[in-house]
């Protein structure tokens, strides 16, 4: 069985840490690589990541903005075109998904009970080789995989598109196979995608998951269609923490990740919450993301009210990943901004600052603005 943490003193109150990371879209950005060459041209990737990370590097300080690794385009449909699906690269967008099973359950099923050979269907065998040539490229440095699987429900809504939900209401029994069929092939997929850099699907330290579509199930379902099938795959691929992304939940999902026994929660974009309705619904420590989209509307005095805020009101941590909009002239002030707030709550959270008096640093404008007028 996974650990479960003790709720009382999960959420430290002295504990607090911030990150700023690099990632594939600030190397699209910096490098003017187009989207789709970067998804179906090695040459295009390896560019993208050679110019990139070297303009990162002139822009930021490697100390407090980490510089993303080489990997392959980020495809979080590798589990689905292993299965059947198609994978459309659009020009100037991401990589979307055909709902290959939209029209017959049964095929679903069909297709999840015969064994697969993930290394030779659908796109695993370009993106295996895109991979050995973005290693070439990089010697000496890790290359990730990033032909991605999602959870239970993600994948589920891969498979049947908009059916899966007529599916949890009017076919539940068979919703619930086909969801344990999911997990059984997700674990199977996560062996061979592991496998290609050398690691194991158990890992004693943690697991973690990405199932953004269950924030589409409705609470009082949770306890029949997630709770189960999220304690499953984690009971199968770990005995220490295990973690959850998943965008846009709502505040009365928030006690199942108690249930479920998370370690850590990543909400990332989530329009219907805020640090302050997320600690008083559950006691599992969170972060949360000041994302590319806030910047176009936040100036550098409201960046730093966003990490006091969010600090004061419970974040285990503070996050921001590097997108396009994130590297343009007028942003890259804020994303300093970002870094000073940030080592200022962690300076005065180490020194015993209590945390609810992190509030008292936000500004004037700023006490107006979050949470109640924050840009969701």
């Amino acid at each position: 069985m996974y650990r479960k943490p003790d709720y009382t003193s999960a959420r430290n109150p002295k504990e607090f840490s911030w990150s700023v990371s690099g990632s594939y879209l600030s190397c699209l950005a910096l490098s003017g690589v187009p989207f789709r060459d970067f998804f179906l041209k090695p040459e295009a990737c390896i560019e993208a990541y050679r110019v990139g990370r070297e303009k990162q590097r002139q822009l930021f300080d490697p100390h407090d903005v980490s510089l993303p690794s080489p990997a392959t385009p980020p495809v979080s449909y590798g589990h689905a075109s292993a299965l059947g699906a198609r994978l459309f690269f659009p020009e100037g967008g991401e990589v979307a998904v055909e709902h290959c099973f939209a029209h017959s359950m049964a095929e679903a099923m069909e297709a999840l009970a015969r064994p697969v050979d993930f290394a030779s269907r659908g796109m695993a065998p370009f993106y295996l080789d895109f991979r050995e040539q973005m290693m070439r490229a990089f010697p000496g440095e890790s290359v990730g995989f990033s032909f991605g699987v999602e959870g239970p429900c993600t994948t589920a809504y891969e498979l049947r598109g908009d059916a899966f939900f007529v599916d949890v209401m009017e076919e539940p029994a068979k919703t619930k196979e086909l969801l344990g069929r999911i997990n059984d092939s997700i674990l199977a997929f996560e062996q061979f995608r592991l496998g290609v850099t050398g690691a194991t699907v158990f890992n004693e330290s943690g697991a973690s998951l990405c199932d953004d579509i269950a924030a589409m199930i409705p609470p009082r379902l949770w306890n029949e269609f997630v709770v189960p099938f999220w304690s499953d795959l984690f009971r199968r691929r770990t005995t220490g923490d295990v973690h959850a992304h998943v965008e846009d939940l709502k505040p009365a999902h928030l006690p199942f990740l108690e249930q479920i026994g998370l370690s850590y929660y990543d909400p990332s974009i989530s329009h219907h919450l805020n640090p302050r309705i997320i600690a008083d619904e559950c006691r599992v420590p969170f972060g949360w993301r000041l994302g590319g989209i806030h910047l176009t509307v936040l100036d550098a005095q409201d960046v730093e009210d966003f990490v006091f805020q969010s600090a004061a009101d419970g974040a285990s941590r503070v996050f921001t990943i590097l997108e396009a909009n994130s590297c343009n002239g007028e942003n890259i002030p804020k994303i300093h901004a970002f870094i000073r707030a940030a080592k200022e709550v962690k300076r005065l959270l180490d020194e015993g600052c209590p945390r609810r008096a992190l509030a008292g640093y936000v500004s004037e404008r700023g006490r107006k603005r979050f949470w109640d007028h924050w840009p969701a």
